[in-house]
């Protein structure tokens, strides 16, 4: 059994309230800009709008396209003073053309939300040796501290780094996300949910499990104890979403629940059959990381006789709702399994680069006609989340390494970051256009990196020109969460100056602290 030395419930839960999800001040929201670029089926993927608008009702959106006077006069005589007007100058009615670019807001497929206070930790070394010495030595030091911690800060300390996830995240425009939360986190999805209904994103928790291959204290013995965690989170949290999307088991506003283990070395077959038995009779999609750093992707191989993926699907684990993040490694075999079974990949180019895992050859899969999606990783690993970034890492190894510019143009990258996740992710949100959820972002145009924009190189500029921190203005669920680079939905202080202070309490313990050596491959050096 799992160690009695680590909670399964979370103990400030009984001082913790939900907080209010960050509610409309109107009922009726528009955005304008220099130019729009909805991602939609409805305009066409490919469509580029010069001074375009989005109006949107509560959470959905109900009008998108090219603005004109009589639309302004329309909109405004009919919403009236319930009309919030993104960027327009207090006490005016007139709706700004903004100088920005107005796209879907950006959707995460795979990430992790714990690790904004080890940014920059633990560099140099690949990805099992930097789990012992960074993650799961953080995540430990969070348990075995706790109740200090919750006295110094009067909250959980992992809402602390929940909510710095948060201001990340909006910080980039991502609006909806999923989040997988393994090792010591798999016990903190009442903090996570907190923390997004606190932000007003969406979020899907993947909740992680381990049985072998991993730290002791953490390991779910038998199998059982992983899905009846699961069960305890539906009792405790369940209820309305706020949309008739059903990704996983809702927990209430923007958030939802779905079995997230950690990794295939890291689950043995019973476990995996036991989550995946939970998926289907939830109908919800189901998370792993799979086949990510080549040492252990080769020790695992020769361990067990087969392949990550081949072991997913001798176990009959794969479907076309199963996203699997990384998968870096492959053989002709896994990428036949992964097109046959319809698995989904997340691909992670800033974390596979910086420890060292390899790239995947995305243009094969893509060619072959396995979803792809691009996301950020966790920022222990990627160091931001700079999704953008993100997005023209990966098309610059791909684009290098099959020498020829021509591979993956720049509205399929922004489709990998928009409308492919929230396909993946079974959610009305990476397109404007009507019905679909009122996410989106609007990209400064006047920041001097993005002079000059036209309608003919607006797109590629967003890959080639922007850094990633020119997102002005995000709307997320219909609501202003970020207006003129201010968040507005988070105490972005407060925030930040308890993080920094997390990771200096964690520095000075991660200095004496025992080392630990037991994940992955590194099971054979014990």
């Amino acid at each position: 059994m799992a160690s009695t030395t680590e909670p399964h419930t979370d103990l400030t839960s009984s001082q913790a309230q939900d907080r209010p999800v960050p509610q409309a001040s109107t009922r009726f929201l528009v955005a304008r800009a220099k130019y729009l670029l909805p991602m939609s089926d409805f305009h066409g993927v490919e469509t580029r709008i010069e001074d375009g608008y989005v109006l949107s009702e509560g959470q959905k959106i109900l009008e998108a396209g090219a603005w004109s006077d009589e639309i302004g006069a329309r909109i405004t005589s009919t919403c009236g003073h319930s009309l919030t007007i993104v960027g327009a100058t207090e006490g005016s009615t007139q709706v700004p053309c903004l100088n920005a670019v107005l796209l879907p807001g950006f959707v995460k497929a795979h990430g992790h939300d714990h690790e904004s206070p080890i940014i920059g930790i633990a560099k140099g070394v690949p990805l099992v040796e930097w789990l012992d010495r960074a993650v799961n030595l953080f995540t430990g030091f969070m348990n075995e501290k706790r109740e200090e911690l919750v006295t110094k800060f009067g909250k959980s300390p992992n809402l602390v780094t929940y909510l710095k996830a948060r201001v990340d995240d909006l910080h980039y425009g991502i609006t909806t996300s999923m989040v997988h939360h393994c090792n010591h986190n798999k016990y903190r999805v009442a903090e996570l949910r907190e923390a997004n209904r606190a932000a007003g994103t969406k979020m899907i928790i993947a909740c992680g499990s381990q049985d072998r291959n991993y730290d002791a204290r953490i390991l779910d013995t038998p199998p059982t104890v992983a899905t009846a965690r699961l069960d305890d989170y539906v009792t405790r949290f369940g209820g309305p979403s706020g949309h008739e999307a059903r990704p996983g088991v809702p927990l209430g506003a923007n958030t939802w629940l779905v079995p997230g283990p950690d990794q295939f070395f890291s689950n043995g077959p019973e476990l995996l059959q036991e989550l995946k038995r939970w998926s289907r009779e939830h109908r919800t999609l189901i998370h792993i990381h799979s086949s990510e750093e080549p040492n252990t992707t080769k020790w695992f191989t020769e361990k067990y006789g087969m392949t990550p993926v081949q072991y997913a699907q001798s176990i009959g684990f794969l479907d076309e709702n199963s996203i699997l993040a990384h998968q870096v490694n492959n053989t002709e075999q896994d990428l036949e399994i992964l097109k046959s079974t319809g698995a989904r990949i997340v691909h992670n180019p800033l974390a596979n680069t910086i420890l060292g895992s390899g790239m995947p050859d995305i243009i094969k899969m893509r060619h072959m006609g396995i979803p792809v999606a691009c996301s950020t990783d966790g920022s222990g690993s990627a160091d931001n989340q700079n999704i953008i970034g993100a997005a023209k890492c990966a098309v610059q190894y791909q684009l290098a390494r099959h020498a020829d510019p021509r591979l993956l143009p720049e509205i399929d990258l922004l489709a990998m970051i928009t409308r492919i996740p929230a396909s993946m992710l079974q959610l009305q949100c990476g397109q404007l256009a009507p019905g679909f959820d009122a996410d989106m972002c609007l990209v400064d145009l006047e920041r001097p990196n993005m002079i000059p924009t036209s309608v003919q190189n607006v797109v590629e500029n967003l890959i080639w020109a922007a850094d990633g921190s020119e997102v002005r203005w995000v709307v997320a669920n219909g609501v202003l969460v970020k207006d003129n680079y201010r968040i507005t939905s988070l105490d972005i202080n407060e925030i930040l100056t308890e993080v920094a202070e997390l990771q200096r309490m964690y520095l000075a313990y991660a200095a004496k602290a025992q080392e630990i050596q037991g994940t992955g491959a590194r099971q054979a050096n014990l």
